[in-house]
């Protein structure tokens, strides 16, 4: 087998924490706003986990089968563009956490950068969601600050709820130990 081949552990550990995200993504979360979008217990740090115990390649692989999922269980479209930004796109930046797996305050630094990035692309959707109703320059801007506000509106409160238990030094250190059984060569 190859070093960089993905191993059976890393399927069963992501295939878990997909799962755990998308039941908790679609059974406990506070109300969806009415064009899609919620604030969840922690389903995206469930997903950057991936990345942060196994690196990029798992870690976006899994957050791409994520929004597949996502999609799956509770789609909202009305733009095509929208099919593949919002879902294996937007979900699938939550695996960037994969490039901080190494670094000191890894799980906190890619967290916030796959959230980032999982911003961006819902902001690149909901500007074209919301320039198919607006046509000139002074609607294109509207339809930008619609875009940010309306997924800032979900989007923000979960990371700041997350950044919060993650800097706990409990949790911390299960975060930890965590990462040391899902990577370790039992």
């Amino acid at each position: 087998m190859s070093k960089s081949s993905i191993t059976v552990k890393q399927v069963v550990y992501s295939g878990v924490a997909i799962a755990l995200a998308t039941v908790i993504a679609t059974v406990i979360k506070l109300p969806s706003l009415p064009n899609g979008g919620s604030i969840t217990l922690f389903s995206m740090l469930i997903v950057c986990l991936v990345g942060y115990w196994y690196g990029p390649k798992v870690g976006i692989i899994a957050a791409l089968a994520y929004g597949v999922l996502q999609f799956i269980t509770g789609p909202y479209v009305v733009h095509p563009a929208q099919v593949l930004l919002d879902f294996p796109l937007a979900f699938g930046a939550l695996g960037l956490s994969g490039f901080f797996s190494k670094s000191k305050h890894g799980l906190l630094k890619g967290y916030l950068v796959g959230v980032a990035g999982r911003f961006l692309f819902h902001e690149i959707s909901g500007f074209i969601f919301y320039t198919t109703y607006v046509g000139d320059f002074g609607g294109n801007m509207a339809a930008i600050w619609a875009s940010t506000l309306y997924n800032l509106s979900y989007i923000l409160p979960e990371a700041i709820l997350t950044v919060i238990l993650i800097a706990l030094p409990p949790v911390e250190k299960v975060m930890g130990r965590l990462k040391v059984m899902a990577t370790s060569s039992n």
